[in-house]
């Protein structure tokens, strides 16, 4: 079970405990919003892609956050290519919306893309389409062995400014 793989990686850090599992449906960034009670663009949405070689590939961005297919290009050299919901099975381990970078079935390359680092926390799945558990952004580096910060999202850096200026129009 892909959750309990989940947890297993965690007990790593004695974070195991802190996976929640609801009775709803978190498998969107919508409903993991929803049921967690945060702003969409903190879910940690992670997107699974073939690598030049073949190989499955992660990223990691914030909820809000697409794939800019230039960005993605210049940073890796080939253009972007998602997996199928059975190859992201059968390459993490974990079914398409509950996909996180812990506790997975094959040895897969994780990237973070910058649209994260603007919160303190996020949440990530953990395996189902049920689960999450809050972390910072440097435990979810820590967590997933990630080989680095990239820059390949866009549309997160609208909602940034906007966010920004409700606030400034509130203030005033």
């Amino acid at each position: 079970m892909s959750i309990e793989s989940v947890k297993a990686h965690l007990k790593q850090w004695n974070r195991e405990k802190d996976v929640m599992e609801f009775d709803a449906s978190s498998a969107t960034v919508q409903q993991a919003a929803d049921t967690i009670g945060v702003i969409p663009a903190r879910i940690a949405k992670t997107l699974s892609f073939k690598g030049e070689d073949g190989t499955a590939m992660l990223i990691v961005a914030a909820g809000d956050a697409k794939i800019d297919n230039k960005k993605f290009r210049q940073q890796f050299g080939f253009k972007a290519k998602m997996l199928s919901p059975e190859e992201v099975l059968e390459q993490t381990g974990h079914a398409v919306g509950g996909v996180c970078p812990f506790g997975l079935k094959n040895e897969i390359d994780v990237y973070l893309d910058q649209s994260m680092k603007r919160f303190q926390t996020l949440f990530p799945a953990c395996g189902s389409s049920n689960s999450a558990i809050e972390l910072t952004v440097d435990e979810i580096y820590e967590y997933s062995n990630a080989k680095g910060w990239i820059d390949v999202c866009k549309g997160w850096e609208e909602e940034e400014c906007n966010e920004k200026e409700a606030v400034k129009s509130r203030l005033s």
